[in-house]
């Protein structure tokens, strides 16, 4: 790190997303859902009345007299890296750091009122430089986010669902809740992977990471190509009973599984989204205030339909089948009907039209097409599952 007139810089040229908006880089699921968040009035009021009986003061308390405080003085590396990250996302209030003893990698935002980082010795020792980098940068994400305040929330619940357990309807209704929560979160991991890449700006350093997360630190018996085959093998692999079993295995979890972290940052950095912003042009958060609810949901519904059309899992693919099954069926039972109530003087949607005298089909509603010659039109809009 550099020092020009007082001003801490990154220790080598990167590009800085001076105002970014988290959305620049939040996964349409994860964004939907902070922008309704963000504009549901009270919010912030009430998860800062809950701030009374989630445990934030007794976990600060921890870390301070259980951990080490990253500083100029403690682990001044990682104090270089967070004020690099900051900078580079322009986050003004550099969050506390942590690192705690704890032989697994790890790393953490939390917090309600001010978020803090928390990353494992397990970790530290792992990660090269570079590597590193990506994950402080991901940890700022999630601050720019806001995701620190529904990860306490999420902290909390679980540990609560532990304590009533023995209530029948009290653990049904908060093991809910944590489901759902677990699934928003599972979003929000990737896009904090997005900003680890955006602080770091080295697409090869982040899968390193992700990789000696996965296998341990021996990254010369890896491969980042090979490491990607699986995440597609995993994805197509199987038959239905695979897919059912992929489902619960990922419930419980509250981050996505490490090889498709991988593929998704991958497939990101191919999008025009993503060279969008690394040519400076992005979402500010001073417009953050006029973002439409509304269009945010919608972007999110189009991802997941996507998502399912062009999934090679073998459930997705039969959901597909299916929603298209029933919108051919529809456009066959609504082609007949139309031509029964026309008193059966005329073609029914659909026929061919050298079936009618002229080669054109007489009864056929303006704007309806051949099922045969290309375009099927029984498929309504929004048929397929998102």
């Amino acid at each position: 790190m550099t020092e020009i007139h007082g001003e801490k810089l990154p220790g080598r040229r990167r590009r800085r997303f001076a105002d970014i908006s988290s959305r620049a880089y939040e996964h349409p699921a994860d964004r939907s859902a902070l922008v309704a968040l963000r504009k549901l009035s009270g919010f912030d009021t009430v998860f800062k009345a809950l701030s009374g009986l989630l445990p934030e003061r007794s976990l600060r308390l921890l870390f301070l007299s259980d951990s080490v405080r990253v500083s100029d003085a403690q682990f001044s590396h990682l104090n270089d890296m967070l004020r690099d990250a900051c900078y580079i996302l322009d986050l003004e209030k550099v969050p506390p750091m942590y690192v705690t003893q704890d032989p697994k990698p790890n790393a953490m935002c939390i917090g309600l009122d001010e978020p803090i980082i928390v990353v494992t010795t397990g970790l530290v020792e792992l990660l090269d430089e570079e590597e590193m980098r990506a994950v402080v940068g991901h940890e700022v994400g999630h601050a720019l986010s806001g995701h620190a305040v529904y990860r306490t929330v999420l902290l909390f619940l679980t540990n609560l669902a532990l304590k009533v357990a023995w209530i029948p309807l009290g653990t049904v209704a908060i093991t809910a809740i944590v489901t759902a929560l677990r699934e928003w979160f599972r979003k929000s991991e990737l896009s904090a992977d997005r900003a680890g890449l955006l602080v770091g700006q080295d697409l090869h350093a982040s899968m390193r990471g992700l990789m000696k997360i996965a296998g341990g630190n021996h990254l010369h018996e890896m491969n980042v190509d090979a490491f990607l085959a699986q995440a597609e093998e995993y994805e197509k692999g199987g038959d239905l009973r695979d897919s059912v079993l992929k489902i619960l295995n990922v419930l419980p979890r509250s981050h996505p599984f490490t090889t498709v972290r991988a593929a998704e940052l991958k497939k990101w950095t191919e999008t025009r989204d993503y060279q969008r912003v690394m040519d400076g042009h992005y979402p500010k958060r001073t417009e953050d205030k006029d973002t439409s609810v509304t269009d945010s949901f919608r972007e999110s519904g189009r991802h997941y339909a996507e998502s399912v059309r062009s999934s090679k899992d073998p459930l997705m693919k039969l959901v597909t089948d299916i929603a298209g099954g029933a919108g051919d069926l529809a456009g066959d039972l609504g082609g007949k009907l139309f031509g029964r109530f026309n008193g059966g003087s005329g073609t029914a949607a659909g026929a061919d039209a050298e079936d009618a005298p002229g080669g054109k089909a007489t009864g056929t509603p303006e704007g309806a097409q051949d099922r045969d010659g290309g375009e099927g039109t029984g498929r309504a809009p929004g048929q397929d599952r998102g």
